[in-house]
């Protein structure tokens, strides 16, 4: 069988197969991680719980993930990316296999947190990997490839879960989402080619750490990170509720349409390096910004088009905001910290998912949907101060700024 499968492996550039399997890992890990978005409804009404305590269910596997990617990807410089990556996709499955077992909430959640810690060796290390498989000319097109794989993960996670909830109830929804998650990690298994491993660089970790933060910078834009992703993850976390409850009252199938909404992401992050090279990472930023909060306000009357076209411009502007805030930290890492600007950058984003959506549920549950936006509204706002200030701080500071950054 092994030599069945090494053939056509084989006939496979060693490009194309490393982009496959890292697509794979990323749609394994990002369905796995948002699957029980859509079912939070009924995790409430099984369990007896409010949207903020429901949830949960996707803020700690976000937390931990943020807790964990940093130590894991320190890991990586001493035992390599590959065993790394392998092991963060096999682990995450198996355990995504288990959560329909799960004989009570707190044992749910337990299985919640350590898969998010499981799926951090993904995104904490799959951008080094590449570079050091690929090198700097190849990287582009693979990048790509992990960022779709991403996109269509948490589409297809959520999708899927959604419309199998009705028929099988989240147990059988999960199942479905991670019986997915296997077979795309067996893929990345197959096909993911060793990594060149650099020499370990453990004692220049905590002096990279330090310059990462002490740019403001670069601070503006994990402040990006941390408070749109936070705002984006509310307001999916609370979709769920405010279609299937009154005065909308969608079945579950048909409210997990919304997560179609995702390939707009994919639009609007490619169209982002176009907007950036016009305009300037900072108005692109900024506008992205607006965009996000103008579409989370088109969602506030009673209408299903406005909600559904609000939840489409939401989505483009968030992953627009992402893409440059993202691009931007890289091109501004510090020679000797790009590594940890990059795992600080993921770190704020999923602490940001982790704690934005459980306050954001929390909102919506005590105040109402209303003021979820108004919440989300001030933590986007928030985010463009930021990135305004960090922008001055370049202007006014000894290095002379970019005309990107205008």
């Amino acid at each position: 069988m092994t030599l069945a499968l090494s053939r056509p492996v084989a006939a496979l550039g060693t490009t194309r197969r490393v982009k496959i399997a890292i697509a794979a890992a990323g749609i394994s890990s990002f369905a796995l991680l948002y699957a029980p978005q859509p079912v939070l409804p009924q995790l409430a009404g099984q369990f007896g719980l409010d949207p903020g305590g429901a949830s949960l269910a996707v803020s700690v596997a976000t937390g931990a993930l943020a807790i964990a990617v940093l130590p894991i990807a320190v890991l990586s410089e001493v035992v390599g990316r590959r065993p790394v990556i392998i092991g963060s996709v096999l682990i995450s499955a198996v355990l995504g296999l288990l959560l329909p077992l799960a004989p009570s909430y707190g044992a749910l959640l337990a299985l919640r947190a350590v898969q998010g810690v499981a799926i951090a060796g993904l995104p904490g290390v799959a951008a080094a990997y590449l570079v050091e498989r690929l090198g700097k000319a190849g990287v582009a097109a693979a990048v790509g490839a992990m960022i779709a794989g991403n996109t269509v993960g948490g589409m297809l996670g959520r999708l899927a879960s959604g419309f199998t909830a009705s028929g099988l109830g989240w147990h059988g929804a999960l199942l479905v989402v991670a019986l997915i998650g296997t077979v795309c990690s067996l893929l990345t298994v197959v096909l993911l080619p060793p990594g060149a491993r650099e020499s370990t660089r453990s004692h220049g970790v905590f002096r990279g750490v330090l310059a990462a933060v002490r740019r403001p910078v670069l601070l503006a834009q994990y402040a990006v990170a941390l408070l749109a992703m936070g705002s984006f993850v509310a307001l999916y976390n609370a979709a769920g509720f405010r279609l299937t409850g009154a005065p909308l009252n969608l079945a579950p199938a048909i409210a997990s349409l919304v997560f179609l909404s995702y390939a707009m992401g994919a639009v609007s992050s490619a169209t982002a390096g176009r907007l950036i090279a016009r305009f300037g990472r900072v108005r692109t930023v900024v506008v992205a910004l607006v965009v996000t909060a103008a579409g989370a306000a088109l969602t506030i009357p009673d209408s299903l088009p406005l909600v559904i076209l609000g939840f489409v411009v939401l989505t483009g502007g968030f992953f627009a905001a992402h893409a440059t805030a993202n691009g931007w930290a890289a091109a501004e890492a510090p020679e000797s910290a790009r590594g940890q600007v990059s795992g600080l950058y993921t770190l704020a984003y999923y602490l940001g998912s982790s704690i934005g959506g459980t306050l954001g549920a929390l909102v919506f549950a005590r105040a109402g949907w209303t003021w979820l936006i108004v919440t989300v509204a001030c933590w986007l706002a928030l985010a463009a101060v930021a990135v305004a200030l960090g922008n001055r701080s370049v202007v006014r500071g000894d290095q002379q700024p970019a005309a990107d950054r205008q």
